[in-house]
């Protein structure tokens, strides 16, 4: 896939505070792209520059093959965003606002967007009356009402009942499988495993990783989390050392291993609980999360 997005060596600067600093990463066309790090990492920044909110101070960006400030006009044609806040008139309406931003973009009134977020009944409400739910899911029809070919997304979660975030899941991916870049920036981490292609963590206005969320979570420690339960909870009751295992702890009823070596450790176990008498009860694997290891990120650049 080609790329649809390009940063070279971006840097942005507040003053004597350097907020980004040489940046470079690639986006491909048709990806769900996460952007993520802790408060004050670059993220907003570098959301900002590629939206054509803010200048570079060094570097470059090519968006959708645009420069997003001396291009600015060509850009907003091409790309959508969905800000962490409406920033709409209190008293505007759903339906006014929709007649408004498609009349900008000069596309037909996308109605069915309202009803398709929830808000057919809601049209004629003023926009201070709406829920924060509803208000963000008025930002994100408004947002894809052009059919952008990028999509900027900022905590569009943040705020929506279950199922409201699951029509949000199911849209994004729909809009991913017609061919629309999403960008994404969330403090969701499961989110972000879910829905992106490929993932970026920034600290301190650095890259710190990118990747796929699997090639992210293999990395690093690496350690898998066995909980075991047994009838007689014999292992709870021994200190015993395991193949691969750096740490135990003992949750409920279940002893809790963090391994290295799932198949040593597991062999192990097993044969443990049998020789004991006992008698297995359940057995649960799990890998490292996209939030351990954005955890263990943080944790090593001293963001503690």
């Amino acid at each position: 896939m080609d790329n649809i997005i390009e940063v070279r060596d971006f840097s942005k600067r507040y003053g004597t505070f350097v907020a980004v600093d040489e940046l470079s990463f690639d986006v491909r066309e048709g990806d769900i792209f996460a952007l993520l790090g802790p408060n004050g990492a670059g993220k907003t920044s570098t959301l900002e520059a590629m939206e054509g909110i803010r200048k570079c101070d060094g570097g470059s960006l090519k968006i959708a093959g645009f420069d997003p400030v001396s291009q600015s006009n060509k850009l907003r044609d091409v790309i959508g965003v969905q800000l962490q806040s409406g920033g709409l008139p209190e008293h505007i309406t759903p339906a006014e606002a929709m007649a408004f931003f498609c009349a900008y973009h000069m596309v037909d009134v996308r109605t069915d967007l309202l009803d398709r977020m929830g808000l057919n009944e809601k049209k004629g409400a003023q926009f201070i009356d709406l829920s924060a739910g509803q208000q963000r899911r008025l930002a994100l029809a408004l947002a894809i009402a052009h059919n952008p070919k990028i999509l900027f997304l900022d905590e569009p979660t943040a705020g929506l009942d279950v199922a409201s975030r699951r029509e949000l899941h199911s849209l994004m991916q729909e809009l991913k499988e017609n061919g629309t870049t999403i960008i994404l920036a969330t403090h969701d981490m499961a989110e972000a495993e879910k829905m992106s292609d490929r993932v970026a963590i920034l600290l301190r206005g650095k890259l710190a990783t990118i990747g796929t969320p699997m090639e992210i979570t293999a990395t690093g420690a690496g350690l898998t989390k066995i909980s075991v339960r047994s009838r007689d909870s014999k292992l709870i009751k021994t200190d015993a050392e395991l193949p691969g295992v750096s740490k135990k702890n003992v949750h409920e009823e279940y002893a809790v291993y963090f391994s290295k070596e799932i198949g040593a450790t597991i062999g192990v176990i097993l044969r443990k609980i049998e020789d004991e008498g006992d008698e297995l009860i359940d057995l649960r694997v799990e890998r490292p999360s996209l939030e351990d290891r954005f955890l263990e990120i943080t944790n090593e650049g001293g963001m503690k």
